[in-house]
């Protein structure tokens, strides 16, 4: 098991300065609305990954008055202490790791967190690419080698988008790199969508709903799946050619996230993709954790509004099990239910303390 037993946080949204030690099972963060209980698992989650989880705009993530944020932690292992941190500037990022400063593609894979968040709600109810990304970024942490084929047909991806634009002769050197890689990406992608579709099927599941991620014709093989692209090139290279760039690919794919037979972003209610989000997290730990034989980190943003109490002390007791968990709740009767699991943290205006 991957735990952070410290955590500094620095001019991070309303917190000025907070010092957590944190437990390797539950976490509970108590506080009323707008307090900075969010704030903290985003921390957490920028510890990680060297990004939010909740917004692209990085000013927005620094408090106001000041230039920059910093937060500061120590992950723990049966083997090891790392000691991470990442700090951001307007139009910098730098991430270190054991004092050092690396790149990004170092820094990654040290640490993992799975988010439930209703800031995630885009997942389900923005464009497109969000649906591609939470696939991609959750299968990256599981497997470094999917993390390099998303880097090596992204870089394909733009050369091609290059030719593209200039109409040159050099299109159908890049075609079958492009087809090879991103037949490979696809089938990738189907194959972590199958794993999470086995989770789901025996997981999280209120009022016996079914989930399901649906990858429209997925490949068995990565052969099939680049013969496949190689046929989708050919009917669109004219048009390819009339706009300029690649119109066919693992990067144009789309995502279906079913509740019962039906699209979450057309036909779910507002609780329905709440759940569906809950769902795919909670599927995504478990598939983390079977193929990894360790947990990732578990950030839960205000669980007890989705769940009834007993739910949710089920839930967070079911994953603490097996990992750290971060949870947030505005309701300090449940915090008291679940005390017994593990360590509890009062938030109020920006500051944090053990309960």
């Amino acid at each position: 098991m991957v735990w952070v037993e410290s955590l500094r946080l620095r001019d991070l949204r309303n917190i000025r300065e907070a010092e957590l030690e944190l437990g390797p099972g539950l976490n509970v963060f108590v506080g009323r609305n707008a307090q900075g209980k969010t704030s903290v698992l985003e921390g957490l989650g920028l510890l990680a990954r060297g990004r939010s989880f909740r917004t692209e705009q990085t000013p927005a993530v620094i408090r106001h008055g000041a230039s920059s944020m910093s937060v500061v932690g120590f992950a723990r292992s049966e083997s090891r202490r790392t000691g991470l941190e990442v700090d951001l500037r307007a139009r910098s990022r730098r991430l270190l790791v054991d004092g050092r400063e690396v790149p990004s593609r170092e820094y990654q894979g040290r640490l993992e967190v799975v988010v439930y968040s209703t800031d995630r709600l885009r997942v389900v109810r923005g464009p497109m690419r969000e649906r591609r990304q939470f696939l991609d970024r959750s299968a990256s942490a599981l497997w470094p080698s999917y993390r390099q084929a998303v880097r090596d047909y992204e870089r394909v991806l733009l050369q091609r988008n290059a030719a593209l634009e200039k109409g040159s002769r050099e299109l159908e050197a890049w075609n079958e790199p492009y087809a090879r890689l991103g037949g490979v990406l696809r089938h990738r992608r189907a194959d972590y969508a199958s794993r999470l579709n086995e989770r789901l099927e025996e997981g999280f599941r209120p009022e016996a709903e079914r989930y399901r991620v649906q990858l429209p014709g997925a490949p068995s093989d990565a052969a099939e799946a680049a013969a496949g692209l190689r046929r989708e090139l050919e009917t669109r290279e004219r048009e390819e050619l009339r706009v300029g760039r690649s119109l066919v690919g693992p990067h144009r794919d789309p995502v279906g996230l079913l509740v019962g037979e039906r699209d979450a972003g057309d036909a779910a209610s507002s609780g329905q993709v709440r759940s569906l989000l809950l769902a795919l997290a909670v599927a995504a730990l478990e598939t983390y954790r079977r193929e990894r034989g360790e947990s990732a980190v578990a950030l839960l943003d205000d669980l007890d509004s989705e769940l009834d109490d007993d739910r949710a002390s089920a839930l967070v007791r079911r994953v603490a099990g097996h990992g750290q968990v971060l949870v947030t709740t505005a309701h300090p009767a449940w915090a008291r239910q679940v005390a017994s699991l593990g360590r509890q943290f009062e938030v109020e205006a920006g500051e944090v303390r053990a309960a």
